[in-house]
Formats: structure tokens, C-alpha cells, sequence
């Protein structure tokens, strides 16, 4: 799995470091995504796939490598 952001969509929702605080963290700033590990362990892959689908402005893109 690879995981990319996109900062300009980011509209600082939180919900990923709700679901996935060891692959996603927020700039104390501005609240906007800041992706921690874009290649995460399986043990990870369901919340972030939740994260991303959940994501409400769009910004987290999967691309799973299997």
C-alpha cells in the first residue's frame, strides 16, 4: 500500500488521526494532513483505508501493490 496526500484539499477534518494516528498527523498551525509512514504495515491497511474513504474533502489517495 502506498499512500499519498493532498495538502491543498486538506480541510483539516481530523478524522484520519482519528482512525490512523500512526500513519497521519496534523501541522499544529493550521490542522492540515501530514502523512507519517506512506508505506504502512498491513496491520494498518483497514484503517487506512477507512481513513481515506472517510476523508471528507478528498485529500488521502491509496494505491494498494498487491
Amino acid at each position: 500500500m502506498k499512500i499519498t496526500v493532498n495538502e491543498d484539499l486538506c480541510c483539516g477534518a481530523g478524522q484520519c488521526v482519528v482512525l490512523a494516528p500512526e500513519v497521519f498527523d496534523q501541522r499544529d498551525e493550521d490542522a492540515i494532513v501530514m502523512l507519517l509512514a506512506a508505506e504502512p504495515g498491513e496491520q494498518l491497511h483497514a484503517a487506512v483505508r477507512e481513513a481515506a474513504s472517510g476523508c471528507p474533502s478528498a485529500a488521502i489517495t491509496v494505491v494498494d501493490n498487491s
